[in-house]
């Protein structure tokens, strides 16, 4: 059964009414795509992430909504349940308890009640659980550090001028912001490539 494309449109202008409210949205990558998705999600006040905006991949598939949406972390997270290499998630609805009554905003918003409550038991990353079970202020340190490493919205110009004042000129670090869409961690490793 094809993909029901107006429901996706709907999905994605129901996401985009309340973003304010409830930190989560969803866009099209390309204007001509609609199986292509950009989530957001606002990190959890009181939590380790609070601050942070993380983005997701979304992958809509040809049987949606009777088959879950493919999401994975683009933004880098220190979470048990989200893979620190590749941001794959492990939560069930994504996988066997999806319904075609959930939609867009639903797997969005379970996903931003992950961070807030991590199911170390059931891991995506051992490494990151082992590191919750037994040293949780060590977890939310490096959780925290991770959120301002990789999820921090700083405003361009703030970046900008961070990274000139490392010794780079100005259009250098245009140049590299631009070439990786504004991604502050991945211009610096290019300008010191």
């Amino acid at each position: 059964m094809p993909t029901d494309f107006r429901r996706v449109k709907k999905e994605l202008q129901e996401c985009a009414k309340d973003e304010a409210l409830t930190g989560v949205s969803a866009r099209l990558k390309n204007e001509d795509d609609l199986t292509q998705l950009e989530g957001k999600i606002k990190g959890p006040q009181g939590t380790s992430y609070e601050g942070g905006v993380f983005k997701v991949d979304i992958e809509i598939p040809d049987s949606y909504p009777f088959e879950p949406p493919k999401m994975k972390f683009s933004t880098k997270i220190w979470h048990p349940n989200v893979s620190s290499q590749t941001g794959a998630i492990c939560l069930d609805i994504l996988k066997d308890k999806w319904s075609p009554a959930l939609t867009l905003k639903t797997a969005l918003l379970s996903l931003q009640a992950l961070l807030s409550a991590p199911e170390p038991t059931d891991p995506q990353d051992a490494q990151v659980a082992e590191q919750y079970l037994k040293e949780r202020e060590k977890f939310e340190q490096t959780a925290a550090f991770w959120t301002s490493s990789y999820a921090s919205e700083s405003s361009s110009d703030e970046i900008v001028e961070r990274l000139c004042g490392m010794g780079f000129g100005k259009d250098q670090v245009l140049e590299a912001l631009d070439a990786t869409d504004g991604d502050e961690n991945a211009a610096l490793e290019k300008l010191l490539g």
